[in-house]
C-alpha cells in the first residue's frame, strides 16, 4: 500500500476580483478614508467603510483554537491539541482535516483571520512560546503549515503564517535584534513562510524583533523576498503594537497596523502623505491587498461569497483522534503498552480468584501526578482558549476502563507551584443573583457602578457585554459568596496592577500598589502579578470575597479573584502515591509543565520538569516495575530517569480531548502515531542549545544552519532522544531504497525516493518513513544529513508498503548571497531512509 505525501486539501478558490474593479474601489475613497482602513477600528476588528461595500474584519487568536474577539470564558471554544502534536503527527492530511475544523469555528464566531499558524523554529527547546511552533526542522514546519492553511481557507478564512521572521525566543521579544547570516536565513528560517506562501496564505504577521538591525515593520524583507520574488499578494498585518513609527513603517511592505486605530497611522501619516513624504500610491496598494482579503473571506459587497468547507460532522472524534495521532511513544520495554484490562478478550473474568496474577492483566492501575486529574492541555499566553469541557487523564482512563473489573486507584503525589486558582462555579456564587460564578462590576472614580455582569470564572482579562464603558472605569471588582472545602489555611488571591485590595467578609486582607515588572502584552493583558493572603476558614461555610483593582492607562483590564485550599504535608501526599503504585499491578504518572512555566512572554530558565516530579517518578518505578509515565508538556523536557521507567510517552499539550485520546493509546485502541518534531536533550547542561536572551539586545545566530539534529550532529553529543524518533505497537523492517529520477518535463532537479518496509510485528501500523540528505561540503555548510522529504505508510502484520518520498528541488539548493538566488549544493548527493535522524539503514546516489 502506496501512501505518498504531502496530501495537500486543494486551495480554497477566492472570489473573482479583478485589479482594475480594486483600482475603481480604491479610487472612490479619500486619503482620510484610505488610511482609516489601515489601523484596526479595536483590538480584534479593522474598520468598515460602507462606500466600498467593506465589511469590518474580524480577528482571532490561535493556534490551538479560536478564541473569538473577546477574553470571555463564556464564549467557549474547541480546544485542540498544542501545533507541537500536530507537527509531532507528521500527517498532513489531519492537519487539514484540523484546519478545516477551526475554519468552522472562525465562522460560528464571526472571525476572518485566524492569526495561526506560527511559523518559528524550535530552535531551542528554552524558548517559552515552544508548544505553539511546531518543529525543528524548516522542511517538517513548512509541510505541516501549508497542511493547515489550506485546511483554514477552504473554509473561507484566512490563515496568518507569523511571525515573520526570526522571532525564535520569548527575551526582549519586543526589541531583541536577531543577527543572521543572509544565507541562514533564507535557507532555515525564512523556508516555512516561502512554503506558507506557496501554499496560498493571505495573511502574514510582521513580528516585533529587529532582524540585522531593522524592525522587522520596517524590514525590507516584506518586500523582498516576500512581495517580491515569492508573489504574495495578501495582506502583512502587524504584530499587535509592533508598528511603532509612521513613516519607515509606512514606506515599508507594512499593511495593517493592529490594534487600532493606530496613533501613529491616524492623522500623522496623512500629513506624511499630503506633505510627500510617503506616496500616495503606497498606501493605495495596501487598500488595494485589504480588499483583495475582505473579498476572500466575504466581507466584500459584490465579491460573492467565500467557499466554506463543511464542519466536521464529529468535532470531538476527530479531536480524539488527533490526540493519538500526536502522542509519541518513546519507550516501551518488554512490550508494556499497550495495557490490558482484566476484563479484556481471552481475560480472566472479573471477580475471579487470581485475575491480578494473571501476566499483563490489570485488577487494579494506579493513575498518580499532579497532572492526572486536571491535565495541562494548553499553553500560556494570547493562544489560550476556554474550552466547555476538558477530559482529564484520570477521568479518561476511568471511563475507557467502566465496566472492565478493573479498579482505577489515584493519587496526586506532588502539587505544582503555579499561579493562583481563579474561584468557578464549583465554589463559588454570584452575590447578586445567587448564581454558580462571580460578580464583576465597573466603577466610576466616585464608587458608583458603571456595568455589572455575571461571569462564571474569578478571573477576566476584559469585560464581555460592554467593553467600551468599562474602558473609562476607575476601577473593577470581583465578588462571590465563596463556600470553601477543607478547614484550614487557604490562601487567597487578587491579581491585577495598580491599587489592589481584598476583604473577606468585610475585613481587608490586601491593601497595596502593584507596579508593572513587564510591558509585555503577555504579562500586563494575560497574567499580571498576584498577592496572596492567608485565612482560616471553615469547610462549609460561606466567605463574602471582594478584590478590586485600579485601572490604568496601559496596564491592562485583567483582574482576578483566586482560592486555593489547605495542602497536606508534601511528604505525607508523596508517600501515599509511592504506596498507592506500590498495591497496583500497574502505574500510570502523569508529569509536565504548567502554562506559566510554557508561556508567551517568557522563556523557560530550566528545562527540568518542575517541583519533586522527577523524584515522584524515580520512586513510582522503583515501587512498581510496569510504570508508564506520560509527559504533559509543550516542548522538550529533562527526563533523568528515563531508563528506570518502561514506558515513556509524551502526549504535549493535548487539547481537551485529552484523557480519550490518552486512554485509546494506553489500551492498544489506537496507535501512538506520532514522532518527535524536535530533539530531546538527556540535559541542557553540555548540549548544543542555543540562548534565547539577547546581549546588549542583539541576538546572535552563531549557530548558523546548525539547528536541532543537525546541531547535535555537529557537536558530536548524543542527544536522549533524536528528532523523528518515535515507536509504534508494532516493528517495520528497512528493506529497499530505489531513488527514482524526475520526469524529463519535470520543474527543477527533484526526484523521488521509492522506500520499501515491512511490517515485521504482530499488528497492522503506521511508520513514517523520513528520507535525509547528505551534499557536498562548502564553506557555509558541512554538507551533514537534513531532513528532505517523509512520508507515511500503513500495512498488516508481515506485509510491506512502499513509501513514495518526494525530494523537492530546493533540497539540493543553497541561496548565494553574492548573486542574491538559488543555486546547487555541491554534490554528491546521497539520500538515507529511515525512522529518524539517527538511524538510516538504507541509502542511494543521487544523480545530480
Amino acid at each position: 500500500m502506496i501512501t505518498p505525501g504531502p496530501v495537500p486539501v486543494p486551495p480554497a478558490t477566492a472570489p473573482a476580483l479583478t485589479d482594475e474593479r480594486l483600482d475603481a474601489l480604491v479610487a472612490r475613497l479619500d486619503l482620510p478614508a484610505k488610511i482609516r482602513l489601515l489601523s484596526g477600528a479595536g483590538t480584534f476588528r479593522t474598520a468598515p467603510e460602507p462606500a466600498v461595500g467593506l465589511r469590518a474584519l474580524g480577528f482571532s487568536d490561535g493556534p490551538a483554537g479560536v478564541r473569538g474577539e473577546r477574553w470571555d470564558e463564556r464564549d467557549t471554544a474547541l480546544a485542540l491539541p498544542s501545533p507541537t502534536a500536530l507537527a509531532a503527527a507528521w500527517d498532513d492530511g489531519l492537519v487539514a482535516e484540523l484546519g478545516g475544523l477551526l475554519a468552522a469555528e472562525a465562522r460560528r464566531k464571526r472571525i476572518h483571520v485566524l492569526l495561526a499558524p506560527t511559523l518559528n523554529l524550535h530552535r531551542t527547546p528554552a524558548a517559552g512560546r515552544h508548544f505553539e511552533c511546531f518543529a525543528e526542522d524548516p522542511l517538517l514546519v513548512g509541510r505541516t503549515a501549508a497542511a493547515y492553511i489550506r485546511g483554514v481557507q477552504a473554509g473561507g478564512v484566512a490563515a496568518t503564517a507569523k511571525h515573520y521572521v526570526a522571532n525564535d525566543s520569548e527575551t526582549d521579544r519586543l526589541t531583541l535584534d536577531a543577527r543572521v547570516d543572509e544565507r541562514t536565513l533564507h535557507e532555515v528560517y525564512l523556508a516555512p513562510f516561502e512554503a506558507a506562501v506557496r501554499a496560498g496564505v493571505w495573511v502574514v504577521m510582521s513580528a516585533y524583533n529587529r532582524v540585522n538591525g531593522v524592525t522587522m515593520s520596517h524590514s525590507p524583507l516584506l518586500a523582498e523576498p516576500l512581495k517580491g520574488s515569492w508573489g504574495f499578494d495578501g495582506v502583512v498585518v502587524s504584530d499587535w503594537g509592533a508598528v511603532r513609527s509612521t513613516e519607515p513603517a509606512a514606506l515599508a511592505a507594512q499593511d495593517l497596523a493592529m490594534p487600532g486605530p493606530h496613533p501613529l497611522w491616524g492623522e500623522p501619516l496623512v500629513a506624511a502623505v499630503r506633505a510627500g513624504r510617503v506616496p500616495e500610491e503606497l498606501v493605495d496598494a495596501k487598500v488595494r491587498r485589504l480588499l483583495r482579503l475582505a473579498a476572500r473571506v466575504g466581507a466584500l459587497e459584490g465579491a460573492g461569497p467565500p467557499p466554506a468547507a463543511p464542519a466536521p460532522a464529529e468535532p470531538r472524534a476527530l479531536l480524539r483522534r488527533a490526540v493519538a495521532a500526536g502522542c509519541v511513544l518513546l519507550r516501551n520495554e518488554g512490550g508494556l503498552l499497550p495495557l490490558v484490562p482484566a476484563a479484556a478478550p481471552g481475560a480472566v473474568p472479573p471477580g475471579v480468584p487470581g485475575a491480578s496474577a494473571v501476566p499483563g492483566l490489570l485488577a487494579r492501575l494506579a493513575v498518580i501526578g499532579p497532572n492526572a486529574a486536571a491535565a495541562r492541555v494548553q499553553g500560556g499566553g494570547s493562544a489560550g482558549v476556554f474550552p466547555e469541557a476538558v477530559v482529564s487523564p484520570l477521568d479518561g482512563i476511568r471511563e475507557a476502563l467502566s465496566g472492565t473489573g478493573t479498579e482505577v486507584v489515584h493519587a496526586e503525589g506532588v502539587r505544582l507551584g503555579t499561579r493562583p486558582t481563579p474561584l468557578h462555579p464549583g465554589n463559588a456564587v454570584d452575590p447578586r443573583t445567587g448564581d454558580p460564578g462571580v460578580l464583576v462590576r465597573y466603577l466610576a472614580a466616585d464608587g458608583a457602578e458603571l456595568c455589572a455582569e455575571h461571569r462564571l470564572s474569578g478571573r477576566v482579562l476584559e469585560p464581555g457585554d460592554a467593553p467600551d464603558l468599562a474602558r473609562t472605569a476607575a476601577s473593577v471588582e470581583v465578588s462571590a459568596h465563596f463556600t470553601p472545602t477543607a478547614t484550614g489555611e487557604w490562601r487567597l488571591s487578587v491579581v491585577g496592577l495598580g491599587a489592589v485590595a481584598l476583604r473577606v467578609d468585610g475585613e481587608e486582607l490586601i491593601g497595596t500598589v502593584v507596579e508593572p515588572e513587564s510591558d509585555d502584552p503577555t504579562y500586563v493583558h494575560v497574567a499580571p502579578s498576584f498577592r496572596t493572603a492567608v485565612r482560616k476558614a471553615v469547610a462549609g461555610e460561606p466567605l463574602h470575597l471582594v478584590a478590586t483593582r485600579e485601572l490604568r492607562p496601559d496596564q491592562g483590564l485583567a483582574v482576578a479573584l483566586a482560592a486555593d485550599a489547605p495542602q497536606p504535608a508534601e511528604d505525607e501526599a508523596f508517600a501515599e502515591a509511592v504506596a498507592c503504585a506500590r498495591g497496583a499491578d500497574a502505574a500510570v504518572v502523569v508529569v509536565g509543565t504548567t502554562d506559566e512555566i510554557e508561556s508567551e512572554g517568557a522563556d523557560r530558565t530550566s528545562l527540568a520538569l518542575p517541583g519533586r516530579q522527577d523524584e515522584l517518578v524515580a520512586a513510582v518505578a522503583a515501587a512498581n516495575p510496569r510504570t508508564v509515565v506520560i509527559v504533559n508538556a509543550g516542548g522538550p523536557v529533562e527526563l533523568p530517569w528515563r531508563e528506570s521507567a518502561p514506558a515513556v510517552l509524551l502526549c504535549w499539550f493535548p487539547g481537551q480531548e485529552a484523557g480519550h485520546g490518552l486512554a485509546d493509546v494506553l489500551f492498544g485502541r489506537a496507535e501512538p502515531g506520532g514522532r518527535l518534531p524536535t530533539t530531546w536533550a538527556a540535559r541542557a547542561a553540555g548540549a548544543p542549545l542555543p540562548a534565547t536572551a539577547p546581549a546588549d539586545g542583539v541576538l546572535r545566530y552563531a549557530e548558523g544552519p546548525y539547528v536541532g539534529h543537525r546541531a547535535w550532529r555537529r557537536a558530536g553529543v548524543e542527544p536522549a532522544y533524536w528528532f523523528g524518533h518515535g515507536l509504534g505497537y508494532t516493528t517495520w523492517a528497512y528493506e529497499a531504497l530505489e531513488v527514482r529520477p524526475p520526469e524529463p518535463d519535470s520543474a527543477g532537479p527533484g526526484a523521488t525516493a521509492l522506500v520499501t518496509v515491512r511490517n515485521t510485528g504482530t499488528r497492522g501500523g503506521r511508520e513514517v518513513v523520513q528520507v535525509y540528505l547528505t551534499t557536498g561540503p562548502d564553506e557555509h555548510d558541512d554538507g551533514g544529513p537534513r531532513l528532505a522529504g517523509y512520508a507515511a505508510v500503513h500495512a498488516a502484520p508481515g506485509a510491506s508498503a512502499v513509501a513514495e518520498v518526494r525530494i523537492e528541488p530546493r533540497a539540493l539548493q543553497r541561496w548565494s548571497p553574492a548573486e542574491a538566488r538559488w543555486v546547487p549544493r555541491p554534490g554528491p548527493y546521497v539520500l538515507h531512509a529511515g525512522p529518524s535522524a539517527a538511524r538510516q539503514p538504507l541509502s542511494a546516489l543521487l544523480a545530480p
